[in-house]
């Protein structure tokens, strides 16, 4: 055995007896139970980050220590490959996204392999590959089939110098991320996807995951949304040019407020609201008001910060139940995405309506009233929308009720108007899936003059994608590409085209989970096999995540279940999200006012008295430079640490230990450079131990050990039960400290000093390297096969705690005179009181607080002290 601890040949050894034994090979096997434990995977963006190291450490923690538990272990990984990143590198690179994508993918795989992480390579799947895509194609016309997608136009967010769509988080102050162009509110026909059809399953079983963060329940809860309310329509008469009645002369509306309905004083419309269009078509500036609301954002949280604009239309609209004419507004804040594109307003009662109607006088009806609070017209109160403890007031023969009682008499009485009723309103909207962008999966339509949108026929799956187009910025390459576009309609067998516009990337990872555990044939989406790991025992991946990926993937399990795929309800039942990792951010102001970021190693840090970072200066000009404190490691701030440089200068099981012992896994893990120094340096040691050991041989584990290697061998014990303990609990930075304790405890152990020290040092050592086995997994595989412990560490079980080494033959007991410290000593545990009496006042420690004084009485706390009562 070598004496140094050469990380580099030791890791290359055992990775690559783990490639010869197919180590990691997951096959059904029914008897064991199984462990499907995966790790959301990554975007081939080109390197990995640490927060890919500790996102996929802590998974492989999971699975190699499930493995030793005796589970049938399943750990995957893959590639989330199509996506806008892909595209913007093509333009900045002059290269195909398929090309850069493959290139990333190649490196990140040899980065995770140095890793050592134990994945099953076998079951690899990369998105945008057309064995992948053929099924999300698939099963999309299974879903246009049962009527679960389904094509219609909707108001989208459209940069029209890239020509397509921008997600809401992409328009910044109105203008395009990547553009900077104005942004349009356009109506484009799209694909959707009615997961509203499954809110209510997809809330009422979040009860069903226990094993989920509350958190993220929650998170999910909200975006949800459920309310009940009142859906009803104020009538009207106002025609279209045509003389035909708009939207059948009811203007609807939605809200959970129906006793307040009294107090209505006006109904706001959203800009591409049929109304709103007929007022402008004469008024010149509500067109041009409309216009500029089209270009404003469409997200929630824009619109709850955003200063309330409008204009009235001149139309008027008839209360439901007064009769009394009410007058219709243009409003910036309505949106036609959500509910009906109409609001009615309640300015006593609503704070949005409050400022509205005051900044444009129109009126304030008060039409709750709370007990002890004075109603006024000045200022807005809380208590006015206060549904907890107000009476309908100024409400004809309404008043007196109260929330409850008097939105049931509302609903009653516009259902027998036959102009609303009460229902169940969700936040959550239909899943648009339609992207006018290139590299993404082909929705498998085919547009026929003749015949209208086709399917295409599933023996023509998949639709291929072209690889070899290069985005240039200036809309999506495929229509230009008549090879692509040009085909025979499937009906009629005329001429035809393609749709162009691909899905959205949610699409590929909600479903990939399944596809890993199937047999990943080309025949089948998913078959026997997913039913037999499904569902994910252990999901890990980032907070970021909680809602749609988490939400897409839980409405995608139910709807192949609900088509006879699968038999799980639920993809994946516990999840664990891990935190950031952090490092120091150094900046400073450039002449011409921007920020120049510098590389920690950049710069020589500055430390206060107590030894707290309080400034740095860069190496290359002594010159001051900003110390911002710690963020999230980010290529822009460049704050980051390259695994790879980390692997080759200390290698795979420090970056491996130092990620597990520094924090645990849903808290922010802080960098430290000193602390992978520390980590080094303690696998530096526990080499050192096994070499020294390694020329000893066990021998029997004597009937009885002296104090000494008793007490340690029953330290080891001790921590290895708080380790499986702490390690059932995901407390991964408790386990890696607990081998830094039972490697001290080994090393304070004196060679030869009492007879059993060699069979106490290679027991204690067994479990020392299985311990650790899951987090430094190739040092304990060297270390397993040196002291010819066995040919494989994963084949050895998870060590268990023995009672017998539990066993403590003595206890130690604090001595106190008249309560006071005084001593202590060791007696068996055993002993008898009289002994224990007789012993303590023997101790030579407490004679001389005897000397000269009687004893009173002795007082035997058990297991704890001696108190001697002296006077």
């Amino acid at each position: 055995m070598q004496q140094q601890y050469q990380f580099a040949e030791i890791e290359q050894q055992a990775q690559q007896y783990w490639e010869s034994q197919q180590t990691f090979l997951a096959v059904e096997d029914t008897s064991k139970p199984k462990y499907y434990c995966l790790s959301m995977f990554p975007y081939p963006s080109g390197k990995l980050h640490m927060g890919h190291v500790r996102n996929y450490t802590i998974g492989d923690v999971l699975s190699r220590h499930y493995r030793m538990k005796g589970f049938n272990v399943l750990q995957p990984m893959g590639w989330d490959a199509f996506g806008l990143p892909a595209e913007n590198a093509a333009i900045q690179n002059n290269v195909p996204p398929a090309k850069w994508t493959f290139d990333n993918i190649a490196y990140m795989k040899k980065q995770l392999q140095s890793l050592g992480f134990a994945i099953d390579w076998t079951r690899e799947v990369t998105t945008c590959t057309p064995e992948y895509y053929k099924w999300n194609q698939w099963l999309f016309l299974r879903m246009l089939e049962k009527g679960i997608a389904y094509k219609k136009t909707q108001v989208v967010n459209w940069d029209p110098v890239d020509q397509t769509v921008l997600a809401n988080e992409q328009v910044i102050d109105g203008r395009g991320w990547r553009t900077g162009a104005l942004v349009e509110k356009r109506e484009i026909p799209g694909y959707y996807l009615n997961i509203v059809g499954y809110a209510e399953e997809l809330l009422n079983d979040l009860d069903k995951l226990p094993g989920w963060p509350e958190r993220v329940k929650t998170m999910q809860a909200n975006w949800i949304g459920k309310s009940t309310g009142v859906r009803f329509a104020f009538p009207h008469d106002i025609q279209d040019a045509s003389g035909q009645l708009i939207d059948d002369g009811k203007l609807w509306v939605f809200t959970t407020r129906a006793d307040t309905i009294m107090g209505v004083t006006f109904v706001a419309v959203a800009a591409e609201h049929p109304l709103a269009t007929h007022a402008a078509a004469n008024n010149p500036e509500l067109a041009a008001f409309i216009e500029k609301c089209k270009q404003g954002s469409v997200m929630e949280a824009d619109m709850a910060t955003m200063e309330k604009e409008g204009l009235p239309t001149g139309l008027y609209v008839t209360h439901p139940l007064t009769g009394e004419q009410v007058q219709v507004w243009v409003g910036n804040y309505v949106l036609m995405s959500y509910g009906e594109g109409a609001v009615m307003a309640v300015p006593a009662h609503d704070e949005r309506d409050f400022g509205f109607a005051k900044k444009y006088d129109l009126p304030i009806k008060q039409s709750i009233a709370v007990e002890g609070q004075t109603f006024t017209t000045d200022a807005w109160a809380e208590w006015y929308g206060d549904k907890s403890n107000g009476v309908c007031v100024n409400s004809g023969k309404y008043d007196g009720l109260n929330y409850e009682a008097a939105v049931d008499a509302v609903a009653a009485d516009l259902k027998a108007k036959k102009l609303g009723d009460k229902q169940v309103n969700w936040r959550l909207r239909d899943w648009g899936i339609s992207r006018q962008r290139y590299w993404g999966c082909p929705i498998p339509l085919i547009h026929c003059d003749t015949c209208g949108d086709v399917p295409v026929p599933d023996d023509q799956l998949p639709v291929v994608l072209p690889e070899d187009c290069v985005p240039d910025g200036s809309g999506n390459p495929l229509n230009k590409r008549q090879d692509f576009l040009a085909c025979t309609c499937p009906k009629c067998g005329g001429a035809a085209r393609r749709e162009t516009d691909t899905m959205d990337t949610f699409v590929d990872s909600s479903w990939y989970y399944a596809r890993y555990a199937s047999k990943r044939s080309n025949d089948a989406m998913v078959d026997s096999e997913t039913n037999y790991w499904m569902p994910v025992d252990q999901y890990i991946g980032g907070i970021e995540h909680a809602i749609l990926h988490l939400l897409y993937s839980r409405f995608w399990s139910k709807v192949m279940r609900d088509l006879g795929l699968v038999s799980f309800d639920e993809p994946f039942k516990h999840l664990l999200t891990q935190g950031m990792v952090l490092n120091h951010i150094f900046s400073r102001r450039t002449d011409k006012g921007g920020i120049e970021y510098f590389a920690p190693d950049e710069v020589e840090l500055l430390h206060d008295e107590s030894g707290k970072v309080i400034g740095a200066k860069a190496l290359k000009d002594g010159q001051p430079v900003d110390f911002q404190g710690m963020g999230t490691m980010s290529k822009s701030k460049r704050n980051g640490v390259d695994p790879q440089s980390l692997i080759e200068q200390y290698g795979a099981d420090t970056a491996r230990f130092f990620m597990m012992f520094a924090a645990p896994p849903e808290q922010t893990l802080e960098w430290s450079d000193s602390g992978v120094e520390g980590a080094h340096r303690f696998l530096r040691r526990v080499w050192a131990y096994g070499h020294a050991l390694s020329a000893t041989s066990a021998g029997e584990m004597p009937a009885k050990l002296g104090n000494e290697l008793a007490a340690v061998r029953r330290d080891i014990h001790l921590t290895l039960k708080q380790a499986s303990y702490d390690l059932a609990r995901h407390q991964f930075n408790t386990v890696a400290s607990a081998g830094m304790k039972m490697l001290n405890a080994l090393e304070k152990a004196q060679k030869d000093s009492q007879d059993g020290w060699a069979a106490v040092a290679h027991e204690g050592f067994s479990i020392l390297l299985r311990m650790l086995s899951p987090i430094t997994p190739h040092i304990t595989h060297a270390l397993w096969r040196e002291l010819g412990y066995g040919d494989d560490i994963l084949n050895a079980a998870w060590p268990e705690p023995l009672e017998a080494a539990l066993v403590q033959d003595e206890i130690e007991l604090v001595i106190q005179v008249n309560g006071k410290l005084r001593g202590s000593m060791t007696v068996a545990k055993d002993a008898d009181r009289a002994a224990i009496e007789q012993q303590a006042q023997a101790e030579p420690a407490v004679q001389k607080f005897l000397e000269g004084v009687s004893v009173k009485k002795v007082i035997v706390v058990p297991g704890k002290l001696v108190n001697i009562v002296v006077g």
